[in-house]
């Protein structure tokens, strides 16, 4: 008996053991799937996420063939978070955090340890939270990310390092105050409510972060960092080549040490606009030749409804484009050059949903007209727009994207995963913007209930408005009123011709069918399959990335387009017409998944058409079409070059640096010609030269046509034949060389351009002896080990600026260095004093390099050489420019990488002694000072002979 009970009772014990086993398999399988969230099936990366002790949420992503890893952290604090009385202080923070640490405490080391590892890193602060980020060569991601945790871990925030970097903020805020963009942003946070964090400053200056004896900075930064900083906010994205058991051993015994105050994120309930200021118009007056209205209509937030996107399928309606939409109507009437819905912002409280229409001087004139326009199409929308098949549509597309989704850069995909991980469960992280679950008209109409004419604020933006006693924005001096809108009006007073003329789109044509592969083998590089009739033919079958899109690229290279500024004007002219024609037809395209692009460039006209390869060749055949036979009209001419006028009136007021910059590109590059060449090219052209233009222009060509992905050879040679039929009938072959880059003087020349802007712009440009690979590499090592440095000394230590950088500024295989400046306070004779003081500095360093770091150096830049292709469209773009280099062998990668690796100390400090210390063919373009006048430099430097390769 007793045998018998023991028996008994181990039987029990084992069948408890028994089931207690299986509860924890079955519990683990949950917490697994669970940990696993789901992923296009086209997606060859795995996934977990996991919590640690301390609350932080992170998404590891192991990708077996990355060469590149990365990591971001999305932190749920942002400038909402900006106590009244320090304004700024969330950016502020931003900054700090990368300027030393417990473990790292020399600023700048992080940056300097990334930058020698072939990677880079940025940071950006939004209204609700701040994202850190970076990426590196894969086998440094361990030491990257301990430097990376201590950020939020153990931060220092040095007293003089604080007062510094405060004067860093205000360059940020200075070089900006004169764009267009900020402006406006600073006037929609003047009419917002008061009474909600977003009417706050958010970028911060040295009056918002005082810094004196009687109000001290750092005290309330670090207050402000404890108060606010919490690991339970904090949500982590780390990419790489290891397992993800590695990745979380990483992220575990790191990241664990940010401290969990237990917070909670900050709830802004408060309604962004003022209900009882609506409905208003608010006018702002612009800098720049730049016209636009936006409807901003409050509603609830839309976080929540994600797997149905209510807000996306009525922002598809009201953005549309195709015949007979809001757009198209507004367009044919020569009102409006573009127009998107969407959500504006969405603080998860509330949101707003936006209809943005960027004008035409017409449009302008009658927007009064437009606004009446808008809310007809709503009403349209609302009782026409809400059905069935509608959604089927929108969904199949949507669920055809996620199942093709090609992967994206590590750091752009660890950027999107960290901030997605704030707003979404973990088993929809991956697969949240692609989700559309169900038909859900109520949600629909919940939202057309919302965008009424007593429900919206109407921002206008536009240049010399001559307000009377306007309102003027307290840190960007930008002038603006704001006045009421009669609802009425608004309801009744469409122009009837428009209003008949919309109607909703139609079913799309071009949803595709035939997702099949073709068979054979991915090509390791395009082939050329003869040249037709005169035009060189490739192609490259490629499938690699199991995704059933092809890309098309032909150029017409024609000696038409290089003539002369005027001949530059009809081009582009001529190319916005066929886009133009194009366009209501082509929406449709664009909304399945295919895209186009018909563009100038130095050598002619080139078309590229890409997509799922299904129905590529209807949309293809349709340009052709047009590109053989435009359509141009008085309305489109006019409005095309009053567009063109302002856009080239209007870099007289880009940031100074951008101006320097771009004077040294086209003063160097052959067949460019400058701003103000092209701008009275511009106004003197008539309607009937780009007519007879147009008729001539493919008189004599030189074309090229390249056909890569998911398409067969037979296929090409059929679209060759195509393009010969449609545009190539009556042409004349001939050969377009490619354009070259001039070779600078044996002294620095030194150019001071006019510009109406309070910084100072510094642009020194030192340009390599030819266009060989050893040469390039040189300078693409040069530019690699001294961009940190630079940036220490010229930003960190000296304070100069915000935007300071060193680049490889390469064009046309003509190699250079750059150093670039932008400084509120210094004279272009300080910042090249500080320059030419850095670099005798610099010598000693780069004699003092050891072999070891220079190796390390050299594998930084090869692994950005040879970085690799994650995406179709990056090989088509490579193959292509392969092309138009005529470097047929396909292997310009492997060369520049393989001379990198050649490079040897006793080069590069030769490169360094010509190049930098003694300025050998270098060109100094500054704003202020003494200087050659633009003209006078361009003269100079048009009698130069090209670079040439050796």
């Amino acid at each position: 008996m007793r045998i018998g009970i023991y028996l008994n009772a181990r039987v029990k014990v084992l069948t408890a053991n028994a089931f207690a086993l299986l509860l924890l398999l079955f519990v683990s399988s949950l917490a697994i799937a669970a940990q696993t969230p789901e992923k296009s099936p086209n997606d060859n990366n795995q996934y977990r996420f996991i919590e640690l002790d301390n609350g932080l949420r992170a998404i590891l992503v192991f990708d077996k063939d990355a060469d590149k890893a990365a990591a971001s952290m999305n932190v749920a604090v942002g400038s909402g978070d900006d106590p009244k009385e320090r304004e700024g202080i969330a950016h502020f923070l931003e900054h700090m955090l990368f300027l030393g640490t417990e473990k790292y405490p020399e600023p700048g080391e992080y940056q300097q340890f990334i930058k020698s590892h072939g990677g880079s890193h940025n940071a950006f602060t939004a209204f609700s939270n701040t994202n850190y980020f970076f990426d590196i060569q894969a086998d440094y991601l361990e030491p990257a990310l301990d430097r990376f945790a201590q950020q939020f871990a153990a931060p220092l925030f040095t007293a003089d390092l604080v007062d510094r970097e405060r004067n860093a903020v205000h360059s940020e805020f200075s070089a900006k105050q004169k764009e267009d963009g900020r402006r406006f942003y600073s006037v929609k946070k003047a009419a917002s409510n008061p009474e909600h964090a977003f009417h706050q400053f958010a970028v911060g200056n040295l009056t918002t972060l005082e810094n004196t004896d009687t109000n001290p900075l750092r005290p309330d930064l670090i207050e402000f960092w404890k108060t606010h900083y919490s690991a339970n906010l904090m949500t982590l994205a780390v990419y790489g080549p290891q397992p993800l058991d590695e990745l979380e051993a990483m992220v575990r015994v790191r990241f664990d040490a940010i401290e969990n105050r237990d917070l909670e994120p900050k709830a802004h309930t408060e309604a962004l606009l003022d209900p009882t200021v609506l409905p208003a118009k608010v006018t702002a007056e612009a800098i720049k030749d730049v016209r636009s209205l936006t409807l901003s209509f409050p509603i609830s937030s839309q976080k929540d409804n994600y797997r149905t996107k209510p807000a996306s399928y009525i922002a598809n309606l009201l953005g549309h484009e195709g015949s007979g939409s809001l757009f198209d109507v507004l367009k044919k009437n020569g009102l409006a050059d573009s127009l998107s819905a969407g959500i504006g912002m969405d603080t998860g409280e509330n949101a707003t949903l936006d209809i943005s229409i960027a004008l035409t001087p017409e449009g302008l004139r009658r927007h009064e007209e437009i606004l009446p326009l808008v809310f007809r199409y709503i009403d349209i929308v609302r009782e026409q727009g809400i059905k069935q098949q509608r959604f089927d549509e929108m969904q199949r597309l949507t669920q055809i994207d996620f199942r093709f989704r090609e992967r994206g850069e590590p750091m752009h995909e660890v950027m999107r995963l960290s901030s997605q991980l704030q707003d979404y469960p973990a088993e929809d992280v991956l697969s949240a913007p692609w989700l559309m679950d169900r038909y859900a008209p109520n949600q629909y109409q919940e939202i057309l209930s919302r965008l009424t004419p007593d429900n919206v604020m109407a921002y206008l933006l536009a240049p010399q408005l001559e307000l009377k006693n306007p309102n003027v924005t307290q840190w960007y001096d930008t002038p603006w009123q704001i006045e009421p809108l009669d609802t009425e009006a608004l309801r009744t007073d469409a122009p009837s011709a428009m209003a008949k003329a919309l109607q909703l789109p139609l079913p799309n044509p071009f949803v595709p069918e035939n997702l099949a592969m073709v068979p054979g083998k991915t090509m390791s590089k395009p082939e050329l399959l003869g040249n037709q009739e005169g035009m060189a033919i490739w192609f490259a079958r490629d499938t690699r990335f199991n995704t059933p899109k092809a890309n098309v690229f032909f150029s017409l290279r024609t000696p038409a387009a290089r003539v002369s500024a005027r001949s530059h004007v009809l081009t582009r002219l001529l190319v916005d017409s066929i886009n133009n024609n194009l366009n209501a037809w082509a929406y449709s395209a664009r909304l399945a998944g295919l895209d186009y692009s018909i563009y100038p460039h130095l050598r002619g006209v080139t078309v590229r058409v890409g997509g799922y390869s299904d129905k590529l060749h209807t949309l293809m055949n349709r340009i052709l079409m047009q590109v053989s036979a435009p359509d141009i009209t008085r309305q489109r001419f006019d409005i095309a070059r009053q567009n063109m006028i302002d856009g080239l009136k209007n870099k007289a007021k880009d940031r100074p640096v951008e101006q320097t910059s771009e004077f040294i590109q086209t003063a160097l590059m052959e067949d460019t010609w400058s701003t103000e060449e092209k701008l009275q090219a511009a106004r003197e052209v008539t309607l009937d030269e780009l007519r007879s233009f147009a008729e001539t222009l493919l008189s004599q060509v030189d074309p090229v046509l390249m056909a890569h992905g998911n398409i067969t050879e037979a296929y090409t040679l059929n679209l060759a034949q195509q393009i010969d039929a449609i545009v190539l009938g009556k042409s004349d072959f001939v050969e377009v060389e490619r354009s070259r880059m001039r070779k600078l003087p044996a002294e620095e020349m030194l150019v001071s351009l006019n510009v109406d802007h309070p910084d100072t712009g510094y642009t020194l440009y030192m340009q390599g002896k030819n266009t060989s690979f050893e040469e390039r590499a040189r300078f693409r090592l040069l530019a690699q080990i001294i961009s940190s440095p630079f940036y220490k000394d010229i930003r960190t230590t000296r304070q100069l600026g915000y935007i300071v950088y060193a680049t490889p500024f390469e064009m046309l295989e003509t190699p250079a260095l750059g150093f670039i400046v932008q400084s509120p306070t210094a004279t272009q004779e300080t910042i090249d004093q500080a320059v030419r003081e850095f670099t005798e500095g610099f010598e000693a360093d780069l004699n003092a390099l050891s072999a070891e770091r220079l190796e390390r150096e050299k594998q930084a830049v090869i692994s950005g050489i040879l970085e690799q292709d994650r995406q179709l469209g990056e090989i088509s773009g490579r193959y292509w420019r392969e092309i138009d280099r005529g470097a047929d062998g396909f292997d310009s990668r492997e060369k520049l990488a393989e001379a990198v690796e050649a490079v040897n100390l006793e080069e590069l400090k030769a490169t360094f002694r010509d190049a930098a210390l003694n300025r050998e063919r270098a060109l100094r373009a500054v704003t202020g000072g003494e200087g050659l006048s633009g003209n006078e430099a361009r003269d100079l430097v048009l009698s130069q002979p090209p670079v040439t390769a050796k």
